[in-house]
């Protein structure tokens, strides 16, 4: 979070921080340096977890004061400098790496934040996230991590909380490796895709029932916080119907190879392998990418009926389809360019949507 009022001064301290940071500890992201100027990195110590998807996990730790830094990697498998791409291939699994403050938040405070995040029972995987990249695990740095995680892990399966063994592994920190920018503090950066994607995992169910009404599940957006997060075109079009203008929006003339998703879940509804010029100044589609994500509905105002289309998991509205499409389908359906965000086809893997990228 860079300032541009900063004196030279201040400017340059930044440079030399971020320079001894980086050099001795390359798991704190640039984006924090910030805060951490303000600290004295020899009274903080280091953990490290994993469990499951670690946009998911950031979060509960960032809340807990005393928390200084917690960053997005990946650890525990044979490659050098992994990244998304290939980080499953290299042995690796998606973990974070957690500064903290021992004089202010203790490991066994971490360790039951921890807990409370996980399906420790679990070996193949979290949630919806199958495989070995994405199970549970504690990394412990020394001797005291480590003896209190095996208590830890040993009180917990006396409580009887889980009905099935704990399983998560409890072994020696190996090196971190922090994942990319765009993976740091997701759930701040990408607040409706983060929120869509958490709900639909799971996770959230799974935690309340097994620990009951607490702070693990996250609340669907409201009105005030999509009015914050759409411009004024796209919370009209997606949340109260609207139309946008013709030939005066993003999209209608975008002939770049790509996917069109939800601009309020994220979720696949578009290719433009389907996309034609209709002369309408809309966007428009001969078929959606992935059908059960595009729902249809009567619409009878404007004295007519016609059939809107809207996306499966917002509801978002995202416009009408008519029978007078191109061959196969001839059907044509008509988007608002607002209701949607497209995503280049170089740029599939690493927002997510690798599973298409072998269309283009």
């Amino acid at each position: 979070m860079k300032r541009v009022w900063l004196i030279p001064i201040g400017l340059l301290a930044l440079l030399i921080v971020t320079t001894v940071i980086g050099a001795n500890d390359k798991s704190i992201s640039s984006a924090k340096t910030e805060t951490m100027m303000e600290v004295d990195m020899d009274n903080l110590e280091k953990a490290m977890f994993a469990g499951g998807c670690f946009w998911c996990m950031e979060k509960p730790f960032e809340e807990l004061d005393g928390v200084h830094a917690v960053t997005s990697g990946y650890a525990g498998g044979s490659t050098p400098n992994p990244t998304y791409e290939n980080y499953m291939a290299g042995g690796h699994i998606e973990v974070i790496e957690i500064l903290y403050d021992p004089e202010k938040v203790t490991y066994e405070q971490l360790l039951k934040v921890y807990w409370q995040q996980v399906d420790p029972t679990d070996a193949g995987g979290q949630f919806v996230d199958r495989g070995r990249a994405y199970s549970t695990a504690i990394f412990y740095y020394d001797d005291q991590q480590r003896r209190l995680a095996e208590t830890s892990k040993e009180d917990l399966g006396k409580s009887m909380v889980f009905d099935k063994p704990i399983v998560t592994p409890i072994t020696p920190a190996v090196t971190f490796f922090a994942a990319e920018d765009y993976h740091q503090d997701y759930y701040k950066k990408n607040t409706i895709r983060y929120k869509f994607y958490r709900s639909g995992s799971g996770r959230d169910t799974f935690l309340k029932k097994v620990w009951g009404e607490q702070k693990h599940q996250d609340k669907k957006m409201s009105t005030s916080d999509l009015k914050q997060t759409l411009s004024p075109m796209q919370f009209e079009v997606t949340q109260e119907n609207g139309t946008e203008p013709p030939f005066r929006n993003e999209y209608w003339d975008n002939k770049k190879p790509g996917i069109y998703v939800d601009i309020v879940s994220g979720e696949p509804l578009f290719s433009s392998i389907d996309k034609y010029d209709s002369g309408t100044g809309w966007p428009s589609f001969s078929k959606p990418l992935v059908a059960e994500n595009v729902t249809e509905h009567k619409d009878r105002k404007l004295f007519m009926t016609r059939i809107e289309v809207r996306s499966n998991k917002a509801d978002s509205h995202l416009g009408h389809v008519f029978d007078d499409g191109p061959a196969p389908t001839k059907l044509r359906y008509c988007i608002n360019s607002a209701a949607l965000r497209f995503i280049a086809a170089e740029d599939l893997e690493k927002e997510g949507f690798g599973e298409y990228a072998n269309m283009f």
